[in-house]
């Protein structure tokens, strides 16, 4: 017999003799002449409650089945009498799969703290809230490609170990082959390590992207990517994946213009096809969720120069933590009040100091900015950041010379600029920072399925 997904019972229109469902037993109460069971398989936020009758055969299981327990399940799919539920399965087969102690069991049925069930991560999906997470999780990733499928775009794998620091900061995880411990010495430790030279986790598939822009047109990846910060905040992680358009033949304006649909698209998507979760975190995250996504998609972003950025922070007459001024690089704090405060929807600020920006940008005529661009939502702060790129040879050497970066590491990234350069342009945006904004959750830690932060490796 096929198995039936609790979402699909669920949405039945009719009665269903029959019905096969497998999963984890949320509760079980016992009445007199039957007992109950919700259970949940994770395809959906609600449960589907069955009904024993304590005569049939499926009853002599019960009392070994508690909160926690996998089960299968078979039976009639019948109209149910409770409120709030239109559909229940009274049992005719009912097998445990898989017991749990109840006096160890540590999700019973009551709210669990954040902090708590970060401890347990390998339980946690089995919650309402960590459950909705990663449903709307998955249908995001799928949103990212369909986006970019729709458009012409090209699925770019990009390398994870790499030889470049695409961001010239510096904060990257070493890669050496492991040696057991027996046989380290000072030599092998220190040496130029298996690829003969040093090797590192990438903090971008950006560079890899430009490459095949250069010969495919218009191309994403979509990865895992890595920084070396000892940053314990709630918007930083040591792994956390990145998602990175690039175009050729493409200028700041188009960069922006391709940003604002991208992250439009995403959240008019989830609305569509994650309602039901969302209106969990709207209901017990972020009462003011909806709105925050109204505003998002409702009117175009408002965009504006780094210099008027600063100007109007400059003139807010708040007590900023951190000061403002030109070449400040702009903190959560000042995107926050920018979107929340002052335009009250998502914003572009463009023409950045270059003394605050990587060497890939493209230098502005004034020699002072960069064509940089970063995206500002709401509670988030920045969400994307990106530039057109610098396509012109000499300008890109004199960059890499100012920032003390070896031309060498960078010859076949200088080489494309030889060889049939062009304007081009993208962006990166960070994963879980859209999850959180269309969440309403506050911690990265949350919208990641294992994360890596210092001092953790679990799980």
């Amino acid at each position: 017999m096929q198995r039936t997904m609790i979402k699909q019972a669920l949405a039945s229109t009719a009665p269903l003799d029959g019905v096969l469902v497998r999963g984890w037993v949320r509760t079980r109460r016992d009445a007199k002449g039957f007992s109950f069971l919700e259970i949940n398989d994770g395809s959906c936020l609600a449960n589907i409650q069955v009904i024993v009758d304590d005569q049939a055969p499926a009853h002599g299981a019960i009392k070994s089945i508690n909160t926690g327990a996998s089960v299968e399940v078979e039976g009639a799919l019948t109209a149910s009498p409770g409120k709030g539920q239109q559909w229940e399965i009274h049992v005719a087969r009912l097998e445990l799969v898989g017991a749990a102690d109840q006096d160890s069991y540590p999700l019973q049925k009551k709210r669990h703290s954040d902090e708590f069930l970060r401890g347990i991560a390998h339980l946690r999906p089995r919650t309402n809230k960590y459950g909705a997470i990663f449903r709307v999780r998955s249908e995001a990733a799928f949103a990212v490609h369909q986006f970019f499928r729709d458009r012409g775009y090209f699925y770019l794998h990009s390398p994870i170990i790499t030889g470049s620091d695409c961001e010239g900061a510096g904060a990257m995880f070493r890669v050496r082959a492991a040696v057991p411990a027996a046989n380290r010495t000072a030599e092998n430790q220190a040496g130029p390590g298996f690829f003969g030279k040093d090797a590192y986790l990438t903090v971008s598939g950006q560079l890899s992207a430009e490459v095949f822009a250069s010969a495919l047109g218009q191309v994403y990846t979509f990865g895992p990517t890595f920084r070396a910060e000892d940053s314990n905040t709630p918007r930083h992680a040591a792994e956390f994946w990145m998602i990175e358009p690039e175009v050729a033949f493409a200028d700041l304006n188009a960069n922006m213009d391709l940003a604002e649909a991208f992250l439009k698209g995403l959240v008019n998507h989830l609305r569509r096809h994650c309602a039901e979760d969302l209106a969990l975190f709207a209901r017990f995250v972020d009462p003011q969720l909806e709105t925050t996504l109204d505003n998002l998609t409702a009117a175009p972003f408002a965009r504006l120069p780094y210099r008027e950025a600063v100007k109007i922070l400059a003139e807010a007459g708040s007590a900023f933590q951190f000061p403002v001024g030109f070449g400040c690089d702009l903190q959560t704090e000042h995107e926050r009040y920018l979107t929340e405060q002052v335009f009250k929807k998502p914003v572009m600020v463009f023409d950045y100091p270059k003394s605050i920006k990587p060497f890939y940008m493209r230098l502005n005529d004034d020699a002072e900015t960069v064509a940089a661009m970063d995206v500002l939502v709401p509670r988030v702060g920045e969400i994307i950041g990106g530039s057109q790129r610098e396509e012109r040879l000499e300008v890109l050497e004199r960059r890499l010379d100012e920032l003390g970066l070896r031309r060498e590491d960078y010859w076949w990234y200088l080489e494309l600029r030889r060889y049939g350069s062009v304007p081009h342009a993208g962006f990166g945006m960070g994963f879980e920072r859209l999850l959180m904004l269309v969440t309403g959750i506050t911690n990265i830690r949350d919208v990641i399925p294992f994360p890596r932060t210092p001092k953790s490796l679990e799980f």
